[in-house]
């Protein structure tokens, strides 16, 4: 039986995904009639990807791979005949975007969780992907969200962040990526930096923007590494009560960035992730924080000019620290869709990752690592120097802010480091959203 949007509704919590991109462009809601076939398709379809009664509406999350995801639809309808339409949820809005669109008579047939807090909310609506063609060609079945025997999703890209360098402006200042190791040696070189501004004519970071475009690498990915800490030293992966261990480490490197940056901390809030691209490919500034997606925003510098380091905040060991890989995004099918509608969406989403014209697409256009056996290279230099590290006995930090309890304590610390930024409130407000609201928000979902 279908469910209503009044079950929908009636989530008392829920985790929105950490969007990782920087476009604002709303969602807009598919047609009500099918797109036409295209003739060309009507009279050789391709054999590669076989034809289906039904069609696929895709619910993207990422904003930055939004092009991409729409020639590749269209490719798969010029082959079989079979509409695919791809929508794309702005910047920071997934979660409420689904919500809206599950409650359509048109709903998507294929959407994304972020992990297994965010599976909480729409395990009723996932298909069980256990016998499907998809599911064989995973790599490792820890790529796939399992519970009882059921899969709920499955993972479709690694992706990995860090801090960005500009090398040619580190050469400029006298260093190279090999100097810095540790947060205090991360320290030493930025504050140098700084100090030598005006000479050098650029600064160590770009500008940590507080705004829905870019607060997430702050809110999300930084807070991801105090978690980590604290995860690592009491040898778990989840929790109803952070403790908040390493809240002191993660103010050293919050006060790090913001000053020593492209713009005065009282700035922040105004600031977009568009700013911090801008700032980084014009050559303001050394250091940008961001991950393996933001490759095409930044590969006008040329690759031998980039490079992407750990984050470092003071964790013991931290020299033999790698840098952050793992996934929060997750496919899974819509099991209330029509049967031929499941079937349709299975199709295609074992084209994209067994085919040619998909697995090149992914690789190559949208610089994804996919964890499938047919999977290509990504031609991404930051995968490749992921991959080097690790090689090399770097440990990955793993990504545990898939555990963080709700979208709301993400911005209840996203709005607690842009006043402490702006002066207007203290690092004590950060410690209370970071714990005390992790207490309160976990209980409300999970109680």
């Amino acid at each position: 039986m279908k469910k209503t949007l009044a079950l929908l509704l009636a989530l008392v919590m829920v985790l929105s995904l950490c969007a990782c991109g920087s476009s604002n462009e709303a969602a807009e809601a598919p047609a009500e009639e099918a797109p036409a076939e295209d003739s060309a398709a009507e009279e050789a379809p391709a054999e590669e990807a076989p034809a289906a009664e039904g069609s696929v509406y895709y619910l993207n999350f990422k904003p930055e791979q939004d092009e991409q995801w729409q020639a590749l639809a269209a490719t798969y309808t010029e082959q079989t005949g079979v509409p695919v339409t791809v929508v794309t949820a702005a910047s920071g809005t997934y979660e409420e975007t689904l919500m809206a669109e599950m409650g359509k008579t048109e709903m998507p047939t294929l959407f994304q969780v972020n992990g297994p807090v965010g599976l909480a909310n729409w395990k009723d609506y996932c298909y069980d992907l256990s016998g499907s063609d998809i599911y064989g060609e995973l790599t490792n079945d820890s790529f796939a969200l399992i519970e009882d025997g059921v899969v709920y999703g499955i993972a479709y890209v690694i992706e990995t962040y860090g801090i960005i360098c500009n090398t040619a402006l580190l050469a400029e200042a006298g260093y190279t990526v090999d100097d810095i190791n540790s947060f205090d040696s991360l320290k030493a070189v930025a504050e140098d930096i700084t100090a030598r501004s005006g000479e050098l004519g650029f600064a160590a970071f770009t500008s940590a923007g507080m705004d829905s475009s870019s607060d997430w690498r702050f809110k999300t990915h930084l807070a991801n590494m105090p978690i980590y800490g604290e995860y690592q030293a009491d040898g778990i992966t989840s929790t109803a009560a952070i403790k908040g261990t390493y809240l002191d480490n993660y103010k050293a490197i919050w006060d790090l960035y913001i000053n020593n940056a492209t713009c005065d901390p009282t700035e922040l809030a105004g600031k977009t992730g568009d700013d911090a691209v801008a700032e980084f490919v014009n050559g303001e500034a050394v250091f940008y924080q961001n991950g393996t997606w933001a490759y095409n925003d930044v590969k006008s510098l040329g690759d031998e000019n980039l490079a992407m380091i750990p984050i470092y905040i003071g964790l013991e060991g931290e020299e033999n620290q790698g840098l952050c890989t793992g996934s929060e995004n997750y496919w899974c099918v819509n099991a209330e869709a029509d049967e031929a509608d499941i079937q349709a969406t299975l199709d295609f989403i074992y084209w994209c990752v067994t085919s040619e014209e998909g697995t090149s697409c992914l690789a190559n256009d949208m610089g994804f690592v996919c964890p499938f056996k047919s999977a290509k290279a990504a031609a991404n230099p930051f995968v490749q120097q992921d991959a080097d590290m690790t090689a090399a006995g770097k440990v990955p930090v793993s990504w545990n802010f898939t555990t963080m309890p709700s979208e709301e304590w993400k911005n209840g610390v996203g709005s607690a480091l842009t006043a402490y930024a702006a002066g207007t409130g203290d690092w004590d407000g950060v410690v209370t959203a970071f714990v005390d609201g992790w207490a309160t928000e976990y209980e409300l979902a999970n109680g």
